[in-house]
């Protein structure tokens, strides 16, 4: 009992079971398939309804529901976000089972909107339960898990589907009990103690310790019964029971959360290595969801499944087990992503943005399902190096702040993109003039942090050849006013 208690309390346990609940939650064998799904005859919808009615829905509702449920994470200290998680998966799934239309189709991407929504407490539950120097493989495993499990339910529909297994429905309905499974996984997690604001237990102790500084500059015996009253608020705070110790600290986080929040964003986007890497994460995550979401689009009208064997399944498959191999050995890798990372992100999503054009103009399948594993591939990998960038410039309780402000950012993009590009309501553009788009997108992109990249290189390299601070002329009073 000993050794499994203290085993569940070390970083291994927590982690362990938050990657078994992602493996689970990331099978889904009709995944590659959904497109081809609706405009079949299960669904029986139309190319112009799924793209230009459908799928724009999942942007609309993700962005007013990723504020809403970020500080629901937070008040509900992760766990039961993750949980709930699991449970709009899974509605998710049955919808699309059992439902039918227009309608239908859209209920299906207003909860998996709540899903991706639920992302943020994935990630953010396992830093609020290992410290800091566990983060870097915490992060690696989380994502590499994830990109298996979609690499084997990719797989395993390519499987069922090329060899008439099962029927799509049946498909759809074994996705079902796997997701009942990570629904199950989820209860296991261990409950995190604190959260970034609304169970912030350091409160107390931190308001007593300023009424000692703020009597600091007085008279001995000011600053002796300053120190005592600080002594004897934690005392009394100790002497009562947990919960009404957090009830009394949550009270006061509640009546100034606002403003902490302004402060805390304030504070973690002053570091300016850290933005550059946040404005990367909401364009290239923008773009990236993107083609994801319209992909199949863009095969089915390079080779319609009517007449042709489709392998979207197997395609899928070799681009998340590529990531994930990529993700994996990010963890074991180092590098000075401070000195090199912007150079990086340029030149990869050059690169990234040279396979959609490959993808766009080569009319060739192969071609096309190649160059889309080279451009998941790439993202897999920066967006692995950014989350553990991240993770070492923030404290704990910032994480999930920065993480939810980074997808907001790029759900607004994302927005309008789908707004002017995609929706009926906007251009309603055909599916190759959007992928020129995208391309064309990832470029911007590549110049912009190519430009940057180059610019810090060339600073750090003169700062290395001349390491003398340069003297300042001001007047030490000047400092105050920098800002």
């Amino acid at each position: 009992m000993e050794t499994l208690r203290r085993w569940r309390a070390d970083w291994r346990f927590p982690t362990a079971v938050l990657c078994v609940y992602g493996l689970f939650s990331t099978v889904k064998p009709m995944e590659p398939f959904l497109y081809q799904y609706m405009t079949g005859p299960d669904k029986n919808l139309t190319d112009e309804q799924v793209n230009n009615e459908v799928l724009p829905v999942w942007t609309y509702c993700y962005l007013a529901l990723l504020v809403p449920v970020f500080l629901l994470t937070d008040w509900l200290r992760y766990k039961p976000v993750v949980v709930f998680h699991g449970l709009s998966l899974f509605a998710t799934t049955a919808l699309l089972r059992w439902a039918y239309g227009v309608p239908g189709m859209q209920s299906t991407q207003f909860f998996y909107a709540l899903v991706t929504a639920c992302d943020v407490a994935y990630f953010s539950y396992i830093y609020s339960m290992i410290d800091l120097k566990r983060y870097r493989k915490a992060t690696s495993y989380c994502r590499s898990i994830q990109l298996v499990g979609y690499t084997v339910g990719s797989a395993l529909g390519q499987l069922l589907i090329s060899s008439h297994l099962m029927s799509n429905d049946n498909i759809v309905v074994l996705t079902l009990v796997l997701t009942s499974i990570a629904v199950l996984t989820s209860f296991f997690l261990p409950m995190p103690q604190r959260s970034m604001f609304f169970h912030n237990k350091h409160t107390a102790q931190k308001a007593a310790t300023e009424d000692v500084e703020k009597h600091e500059d007085g008279t001995g015996g000011a600053t002796e019964q300053a120190s005592e009253s600080a002594v004897s608020a934690g005392k009394g705070l100790d002497e009562k029971g947990p919960e009404v110790q957090e009830l009394e600290v949550d009270k006061e986080s509640c009546g100034k959360v606002f403003l902490r929040l302004l402060r805390d964003f304030r504070q973690c986007y002053s570091s300016r290595q850290l933005l550059y890497w946040s404005v990367w994460w909401a364009m290239a995550t923008c773009g990236y969801n993107q083609t994801v979401n319209y992909v199949q689009g863009l095969w089915d009208h390079m080779r319609p499944s009517d007449n042709f064997v489709i392998y979207n399944g197997g395609v899928e498959a070799a681009a998340n087990l590529f990531g994930a191999a990529t993700a994996y050995g990010i963890g074991f890798t180092e590098v000075r992503w401070d000195q090199w990372g912007e150079l990086a992100l340029g030149g990869f999503s050059g690169l990234g943005g040279g396979a959609l054009f490959l993808m766009t103009f080569i009319n060739n399948i192969w071609v096309c399902y190649v160059a889309y594993v080279i451009f998941k591939c790439l993202y897999m990998l920066l967006i692995t190096i950014a989350m553990y960038q991240i993770a070492v410039d923030l404290s704990m309780e910032r994480y999930a702040l920065v993480f939810g402000a980074n997808n907001f950012g790029a759900l607004v993009l994302q927005t309008i993109l789908t707004a002017i590009v995609v929706d009926k309501r906007g251009l309603g553009l055909d599916i190759v003039s959007q992928f020129t788009i995208y391309a064309s997108y990832f470029v911007a992109i590549a110049v912009v942090f190519l430009l940057r990249g180059l610019y810090t290189i060339c600073t750090t390299q003169r700062n290395r050849k001349d390491p003398t601070p340069p003297v300042k002329s001001e007047p030490p009073d000047f400092e105050e006013n920098r800002f």
